[in-house]
């Protein structure tokens, strides 16, 4: 495992998911719920970043690797759902948008790893709706974090029309990636 400036990076964005959910739990006379919803969003938002962040750094600084196309990935995911998760508990957002974004990506998070293991994972590479699926969850998240309204946009509301998209974006998505590997998974299937 290389220990570089990117996958140092994506190791803080997986240090930080507990933090996210953890504020949550912290006793309301040490925080209190405003300062909760604020903490978990900004906890959110900086570990987002980490994520645009190693990639670019990876590729600047020729420190890509195996290890960290790996970890890369599933940091994101397990940010994804336990943000998810908690959102769900707190009852800000709907637990079938939950299980479909979630489903979505260990269903095509095991695809590619099937894909890589028969020589074929360039067919399911990121494309751009997977991206566009991307922007509208990490959208959606912190607005739901963060939930009360700026500057009179209600977040709660466009937070959660937003994760709508996403999860829309989202079956899309899982349906183009499958699109794609069907020659694969038909010929390898007989």
């Amino acid at each position: 495992m290389p220990l570089n400036i990117p996958n140092l990076l994506t190791w803080a964005r997986i240090l930080m998911i507990p933090l996210v959910v953890g504020v949550f739990y912290v006793p309301e006379t040490w925080v209190a719920p405003h300062e909760r919803n604020l903490y978990a969003t900004v906890f959110f938002l900086v570990a987002a970043l980490t994520d645009w962040f190693d990639g670019w750094l990876a590729r600047k600084l020729g420190q890509t690797s195996a290890f960290g196309a790996f970890l890369d990935p599933v940091a994101d995911k397990l940010m994804v759902a336990a943000a998810l998760v908690i959102l769900v508990q707190l009852g800000r957002a709907d637990a079938m948008l939950a299980f479909i974004i979630i489903g979505r990506e260990i269903t095509i998070s095991a695809l590619r790893e099937w894909m890589a293991k028969i020589g074929a994972s360039k067919s399911v590479a990121v494309s751009f709706i997977g991206k566009l699926k991307t922007a509208a969850q990490m959208t959606a998240i912190p607005m739901l974090l963060y939930r009360d309204p700026i500057a009179g946009l209600d977040l709660h509301v466009a937070g959660t029309w937003l994760l709508y998209v996403a999860a829309v974006l989202t079956l899309w998505s899982m349906a183009y990636y499958l699109k794609k590997a069907w020659p694969e998974i038909a010929e390898k299937s007989r």
